[in-house]
């Protein structure tokens, strides 16, 4: 099994379509104002984003992008206007990661985490 697509709602998909693009994410369905779908720069995930009229309630989803040079993504999408919530953190269990929201409120983290996202010291077999 592959986990290969994730859909979030939006309030406003015309919006939402400008800030992941933003992020660096490619457009390949373009349905606006309605639905659009993504695929990811590297591997072969892909993302979607469907038009609803209220947002649940609750919390949100969290979106993890991984990347290869987390200080050159955070310093190239900051001169891009993206606002982050916090700054670049080596966590505990060996990712480094900084948050963000999209206009929705979704939690995103952006992290580089390498071998250690699926191959962690603690790994059990």
């Amino acid at each position: 099994m592959n986990l290969n697509q994730v859909t979030i709602s939006s309030l406003d998909v015309t919006k939402s379509t400008a800030f992941y693009k933003t992020l660096g994410l490619n457009l390949i369905v373009d349905a606006l104002p309605r639905y659009v779908r993504f695929e990811c720069p590297d591997g072969d995930s892909t993302f979607s984003i469907h038009s609803i009229d209220k947002l649940p309630e609750g919390n949100k989803i969290t979106l993890y992008f991984e990347v290869d040079n987390l200080s050159k993504t955070v310093s190239e999408l900051k001169q891009k206007g993206i606002t982050f919530n916090t700054e670049i953190k080596e966590q505990s269990w060996l990712w480094t990661d900084i948050d963000l929201n999209d206009p929705d409120g979704h939690k995103i983290i952006i992290f580089h985490a390498g071998k250690n996202r699926k191959n962690p010291p603690w790994r059990i077999n």
